[in-house]
C-alpha cells in the first residue's frame, strides 16, 4: 500500500497547486471509473481526470462523493476540498452560450459542486471556436463553477493564439500525449515560455514500448516495473502525469515510484527513445 498521500503537488502559474499524480479515467466503463475512483483514493490517489466524451463523469463524482461519506473508507477525514477532479469541454464552439451550458451540465453531472480544472479537450473547431469557448471557461471561472481553467492537445500555434487574446483567466496545464516515445519538446518549450504546466496523458504509452530493450534493462537496473519507470520520467521533468488503470494492484504500482530517482545519464537515454509515437490521436495540428 502507498503512503497516504501518493505525490506532492506542483506549483502553477497561477499560485493554485494540484496533485502531480492523477488517475486517469479515459476508456473506463461507469462501472470501472466507480471502481477505479474508490480504490484509489484509498490507495493514497487525491485527483482524477475525467472528461465529457469519456461519459463517466456522473459516476467518477459519485464514487467521490460515496469515499468521502463513508467513514469506514475515508479513514484520513478528508473533504471534497480535498479532491481534485477536472474534466473536459468534449468540442470547442462559436456559440458562447452552447459552450456556458455544457460547463454547467458537467458541474451538475459530476455532483461534486464545483469541476477544479475543466480543459477545453481539443483545438478542434478554429480559432472563433476556441476563443468563444475560452471565454465562457473564464466566465465560469469567474462564476465559481470551475476552480482553473486550462488546454488539451493544445500546439504551439493555439497556444500562442490563446496567449496573445490576453486571456482574463491564465491556462494552468496543456494535457497532451508525453512520454519518453513523444517527448513533445517544442510544445513543451512553448507552454514553459508561457508559465504554463504540462499534464502528460497516456504517461506509459499505453503498454506499447514495455518490452523496448532500453526500458526493460533500465527497469531491472532501478528494481522497478516499466510502466514505474514511465511515470519516474515523466515526474523527473516536471509533469502532472495521469497513469490509467482500471485493475487494482496496478494502479497503486504505477504511483509507488517515490523510491528511487532516475540519473540524469539514464534520463537522456530515455529522452533519446524519442520516435513520435502517437498512440491514439493528435489533434495538435488542427487549423
Amino acid at each position: 500500500m502507498l503512503t497516504r498521500r501518493i505525490a506532492p503537488h506542483i506549483q502553477l502559474a497561477t499560485g493554485q497547486s494540484m496533485p502531480q499524480i492523477q488517475l486517469g479515467l479515459y476508456m473506463m466503463s461507469g462501472r470501472e471509473a466507480a471502481a477505479s475512483v474508490r480504490w484509489a483514493l484509498a490507495a493514497g490517489y487525491r485527483a482524477f481526470d475525467c472528461a465529457q466524451m469519456y461519459h463517466n463523469e456522473r459516476e467518477a463524482g459519485q464514487a467521490i462523493r460515496d469515499f468521502l461519506a463513508n467513514p469506514a473508507e475515508n479513514t484520513d477525514g478528508l473533504t471534497r476540498d480535498d479532491i481534485h477532479y477536472t474534466t473536459k469541454l468534449a468540442s470547442c464552439s462559436a456559440d458562447y452560450h452552447a459552450v456556458r451550458r455544457s460547463i454547467k451540465q458537467s458541474v451538475a453531472v459530476c455532483g461534486l459542486g464545483h469541476v477544479d480544472l475543466m480543459l477545453l479537450h481539443s483545438p478542434y473547431g478554429g480559432r472563433e471556436a476556441r476563443l468563444t469557448s475560452w471565454r465562457a471557461l473564464e466566465d465560469a471561472v469567474e462564476a465559481g463553477e470551475v476552480r482553473m481553467a486550462g488546454v488539451s492537445n493544445f500546439g504551439s500555434r493555439h497556444i500562442d493564439e490563446l496567449m496573445a487574446s490576453n486571456p482574463k483567466v491564465h491556462p494552468v496545464v496543456n494535457q497532451i500525449e508525453v512520454h519518453p516515445f513523444n517527448t513533445q519538446v517544442h510544445i513543451r518549450k512553448t507552454c514553459a515560455s508561457h508559465g504554463i504546466a504540462i499534464e502528460a496523458y497516456a504517461p506509459l504509452a499505453r503498454a506499447m514500448r514495455m518490452k523496448h530493450p532500453k526500458i526493460v534493462a533500465l527497469a531491472k537496473q532501478y528494481a522497478c516495473s516499466p510502466a514505474q519507470l514511465f511515470v519516474r520520467w515523466s515526474l523527473q521533468h516536471d509533469m502532472i502525469t495521469l497513469p490509467k488503470s482500471s485493475k487494482k494492484d496496478r494502479l497503486i504500482e504505477n504511483a509507488n515510484v517515490n523510491g528511487f530517482e532516475i540519473s540524469d545519464v539514464d534520463m537522456a537515454t530515455m529522452d533519446g527513445l524519442d520516435e513520435g509515437l502517437v498512440t491514439d490521436w493528435d489533434p495538435t495540428d488542427a487549423p
